[in-house]
């Protein structure tokens, strides 16, 4: 198999494992309710995931973002939840100005 070709396979196979996997969760999730146990406890470890994975990249951050300071990436962070509240929860504006404002402060201290 050429270097192309495997390519090719690996993104049909990827994307196979990902739309069945999708499908099949949508199938049964007609039979979950939401407003019971178990969905409740998958929605909470999903939020806790999610906050583990922000604050591992807000304190121990890798890459390009471990470039910036501590102070920098938390007072980032606040004014993107101070502005995700006052937008009445929009997530385009903090995010688009969480990267413009990080970057201005990187290249600015």
């Amino acid at each position: 198999m050429e270097n192309n070709d495997l390519i090719l396979f690996a993104i049909i196979v990827t994307s196979l494992a990902t739309f069945i996997s999708r499908f099949l969760g949508a199938i049964t999730s007609e039979k979950v309710s939401v407003q019971s146990k178990v969905f409740q406890w998958f929605n909470c470890v999903a939020y806790s995931t999610l906050a583990a994975l922000l604050g591992r990249m807000i304190i121990f951050p890798a890459g390009v973002l471990s470039g910036s300071d501590l102070l920098i990436r938390l007072f980032v962070l606040f004014s993107c939840i101070l502005i995700f509240i006052l937008t009445k929860k929009n997530l385009v504006i903090p995010t688009i100005f969480s990267a413009v404002m990080l970057s201005v402060l990187n290249n600015l201290i």
